[in-house]
């Protein structure tokens, strides 16, 4: 199969959209009240020293580590699936031809010189052109959603990352992140997402390197984050929300992997909720699994059948997210709800730069 663009999006290409009949749940049944002083402002330093909270499925049992001690729960012949996407500089400032200062996040590139775009400026409608700041002109060739904006640039902007442009944070981090790789995977490889896959932040070289002595299997997928991650589901029916979609990979040496782990009776353990979407879409194709390149709107509510994913690695997400949804498809509505208060009284950091789950 021919590898595609890291950051290429093809509108037309058919995709994966499955929604299972799930019981009668609302939005608010996902919502739990987090006090902002939990949610995380700055990583933690080193990266494994971040708390890890372990949730066993079956019996239901709690036990509070730190993440450098995952290794505890992980066996020989197990297989980690990591998401390679590295964060891109996507945040611009433009100015209009009036002279007005504009904001640009990169969301997803169409072309060579076309990318879907959201702004932050008044009166930008299709036809107006605005100019990066020590950087290529830009026209708006139509308006999507909201402040979504399809933009052409005069050249490829991407040259011009390392200049003009900005990692961008999170909207809930208000601090200033000094080291822009501490929100990049230590196994970050291809640029693409708007956003990081948090829950493999807290992996080290010398961690993974330990894992793999003790006979811990490791194998990357790729999923480009969009900043659609951090979006609420607003309606009252989750079942009614249109999930975003992002494109993703599997290789055909990650797919060997995974039918080895299975042959053998290893366990799949999905380091984030993008590899677990880049697994079950897979697999909602095929098993035992093959390779598999492009878009996907792989929805997982309460209710869906993991196919793939035996064991998970993952952050605390928002409340009302597709997110906090997913785990809870893959735990339990109620006990991943009871978990998180337990979390709260316990001063867990939440969200991107926060502590660690492992579901089992």
């Amino acid at each position: 199969m021919p590898r595609r663009s890291a950051f290429a999006f093809d509108s037309k290409k058919s995709f994966l959209a499955l929604r299972v009949k799930i019981p009668s749940v609302k939005t608010s049944d996902f919502d739990y009240h987090l006090p902002e002083s939990l949610i995380a402002q700055t990583p933690v330093e080193p990266r494994d020293s971040s708390r890890l909270l372990v949730l066993n499925r079956d019996t239901g049992t709690l036990e509070h580590r730190l993440f450098r001690d995952v290794g505890d729960y992980l066996r020989p012949n197990d297989l980690l699936v990591l998401n390679q996407t590295r964060v891109i500089p996507a945040r611009l400032f433009a100015r209009k031809e009036t002279g007005g200062r504009v904001e640009l996040l990169l969301l997803r590139r169409w072309d060579e010189v076309t990318w879907e775009t959201l702004v932050g400026g008044k009166g930008l409608h299709a036809g107006k052109k605005i100019k990066v700041e020590e950087g290529p002109v830009a026209e708006i060739l139509d308006v999507l959603n909201g402040s979504e904006r399809l933009i052409r640039f005069s050249e490829p902007i991407e040259p011009y990352f390392p200049k003009v442009g900005h990692v961008p944070l999170p909207p809930y981090i208000h601090e200033e992140l000094n080291d822009p790789e501490r929100y990049q995977t230590v196994y970050a490889r291809e640029p693409g997402s708007a956003a990081a896959p948090t829950a493999g932040l807290h992996f080290t070289p010398r961690l993974l390197e330990e894992l793999q002595v003790k006979g811990v299997k490791v194998a990357y997928v790729i999923l480009h984050v969009g900043l659609d991650t951090f979006a609420p589901v607003t309606e009252e029916n989750p079942e009614e929300h249109k999930i975003h979609t992002e494109w993703c990979e599997l290789s055909q040496e990650t797919a060997d992997l995974i039918n080895q782990t299975r042959a053998a009776g290893g366990r799949i353990i999905a380091v984030g909720t993008t590899s677990v979407r880049t697994l079950e879409t897979a697999a909602n194709y095929q098993l035992p699994i093959t390779p598999f390149t492009g878009p996907t709107s792989l929805f997982i509510l309460p209710g869906y059948p993991f196919k793939l994913v035996d064991a998970m690695i993952t952050n605390f997400h928002l409340p009302k997210s597709t997110l906090l949804m997913l785990v809870s498809a893959f735990a339990g509505r109620e006990r991943i709800l009871e978990t998180y208060q337990i979390a709260l009284r316990e001063g867990y950091r939440f969200y991107s730069f926060g502590d660690a789950m492992l579901i089992l």
